[in-house]
């Protein structure tokens, strides 16, 4: 167990591992990984915390401004899904208007007022979503 903490625990793969987590995700992802040779790494033991870390400035290359690209289209497309479902809730509220009206007419201002009631707050939800989905495009 000692030997097997001590291998853990070298300065070598401790700064490796850190150079590795201080950069961006998507230099990790889209470079290819770096090898690690004897050369790179100095024998004087491990660096003081203080010590400046060599990281790389923010790079957006084409391939990930195109990554972020779809992911916008991806987001704002789930988020008007939302739309249909305010169409379809629509249609309901309107549909049980007509039945609740055929059974009893005499209560056609109270449904009448219940269904306007129903078509707004279905049409308030949609309008969130549509919202949403402009708010992904445009504002990030």
């Amino acid at each position: 167990m000692f030997a097997c903490s001590k291998f853990t625990s070298t300065p070598s793969l401790v700064r490796s591992t850190y150079q590795l987590l201080s950069r961006p995700l998507s230099a990790v992802v889209l470079n290819r990984p770096e090898t690690l040779t004897d050369k790179s790494h100095s024998l004087a033991g491990p660096r003081p915390l203080t010590s400046p870390v060599p990281s790389r400035r923010f790079q957006t290359s084409a391939i990930s401004r195109d990554i972020d690209t779809a992911a916008k289209f991806i987001g704002a497309g789930a988020a008007t899904v939302g739309v249909a479902g305010s169409g379809a809730g629509i249609g309901t509220v309107f549909g049980s208007l007509i039945i609740g009206y055929a059974r009893n007419p005499s209560l056609k201002q109270q449904l009448f007022s219940y269904a306007i009631l129903g078509f707004a707050l279905s049409e308030a939800m949609g309008l969130f979503c549509l919202m949403v989905a402009f708010l992904i495009l445009l504002a990030m």
